[in-house]
């Protein structure tokens, strides 16, 4: 806090800076590895011209999503009573591990079945990663500035994603796809560098929680179950994510086989060009949101902006022209940045200190299984079909989630209420 008696700016603030320098660089990396993972499939497949493309881009979000669908639920009671700053480190040391040995695994057996074993581990240190990062946030910060704070954390997710992307999209096609698995692997050691110097003591309730026995372990993960059902803030929350993750589902099966067949030359670069420009367009969301954004509802920011990224899912379905799939990308970034950083806020407003981990685990095993179910639909739809069919329908749903989402300010009027400043 300044001499002024006012808080000082986040990014001012030693354990808040520290967390997002930490995310910037380690979400980078994370890029790398999604494009380094689909350029593997890809030199796998012939550039998915085998038919088995489809079966192996759902095997790898399958995996992706395995540990947390198996250990989501019930990680939430011990993260806790976890020092979360350990979580982190410990989380970022392991997945650094994991990534570096990635292409060394490949390049001996030349299979896709080890390498399939060792993102579900990568993914499993994800299952305890995640919930933590999004609980010790409004430990560490002011309450007046925990929406600003989701801002800037979003911020770093997409200057990340659009630098990532590009930077992953050149590597993946230039110096091949292991090169960005190695890149990755040094970016999670740097974020447990800057995660070492957040200055973090668990708050007295989460410190004085008591011994879990195997009774009592049980009945907070159900109370944890009750929270997401019955809260009004995670309601909303859940459902606009709930669209967001779809939404990524079917384009991870039918967007990724759309773009490269309407491609002139196939490759990773022009994918690393369209993530890039999704991540543009939600950076200017993301500004507006904290901005000019506070003035409208939450329930009109988040119904909205999913039945907008509706319609530029159609502009992508329709077309072949990357001039197309450019603009439609930026559009849907745009339009879904509210759900990333008002989803977060409300979810933290909305629950208690001692339960946070429960209810993020819970977000993370919902959201999951909601992007397994994507890929698995539009994986048959576009084997059935094609992609333009399967995009269609990834429109049609993103629309409906907008009028859920819109229903819930009728339902609950305390949604319409501004965040605090």
């Amino acid at each position: 806090m300044g001499a002024d008696g006012r808080e000082a700016p986040l990014l001012a603030q030693r354990s808040f800076a520290a967390l997002w320098w930490g995310q910037l660089v380690s979400i980078l990396g994370d890029r790398l590895t999604y494009l380094a993972l689909v350029g593997l499939l890809a030199q796998h497949t012939r550039e998915f011209q085998d038919a088995k493309s489809s079966l192996l881009l759902s095997l790898l979000a399958n995996v992706m999503l395995a540990p947390v669908l198996l250990f989501s639920p019930f990680v939430g009671a011990w993260v806790d009573r976890w020092n979360l700053k350990r979580v982190l480190v410990i989380s970022d040391v392991l997945r650094a591990i994991v990534v570096l040995c990635i292409p060394l695994l490949y390049a001996t057996l030349h299979h896709t079945f080890p390498v399939f074993v060792l993102v579900f581990v990568l993914f499993t240190c994800n299952v305890f990663f995640l919930p933590a990062k999004s609980a010790i946030t409004p430990e560490i910060v002011p309450a007046p500035q925990l929406l600003a704070a989701n801002a800037l954390l979003s911020v770093a997710g997409v200057v990340a994603t659009a630098v990532g992307a590009l930077i992953g999209g050149w590597v993946v096609d230039h110096w091949g796809w292991p090169a960005a698995m190695q890149i990755d692997g040094v970016t999670y050691l740097v974020s447990v560098v800057t995660l070492l110097v957040l200055a973090y003591r668990p708050r007295a309730p989460r410190a004085a929680l008591p011994a879990l026995s195997a009774r009592q372990y049980l009945s907070e993960v159900g109370e944890g179950m009750k929270s997401v059902g019955r809260n009004a803030h995670v309601g909303l929350a859940l459902t606009a994510l709930a669209a967001v993750w779809m939404g990524g589902g079917f384009l991870h099966v039918a967007g990724n086989q759309h773009i490269q067949r309407a491609a002139s030359v196939p490759g990773m670069e022009r994918l690393g060009l369209l993530m890039c420009a999704l991540g543009l367009g939600s950076g200017l969301g993301t500004w507006w949101v904290n901005g000019a954004g506070r003035a409208f509802p939450r329930p009109l920011l988040l119904g909205g902006g999913l039945i907008v990224a509706g319609l530029g899912m159609v502009a992508v379905a329709v077309s072949s022209r990357f001039a197309v799939f450019a603009i439609a990308a930026f559009v849907i970034g745009l339009a879904a940045a509210p759900t990333f950083v008002l989803s977060e806020t409300l979810l933290q407003e909305g629950t208690e200190l001692t339960q946070r981990g429960r209810v993020f685990s819970m977000r993370d095993f919902l959201m999951r299984l909601t992007f397994l179910c994507a890929v698995t639909l539009a994986g048959s739809v576009t084997r059935a079909f094609g992609t333009t069919p399967a995009l269609l329908v990834c429109a049609v749903l993103l629309a409906v989630a907008g009028v859920l989402s819109l229903a819930w300010g009728r339902r609950a009027p305390v949604l319409q209420q501004l965040p605090p400043r």
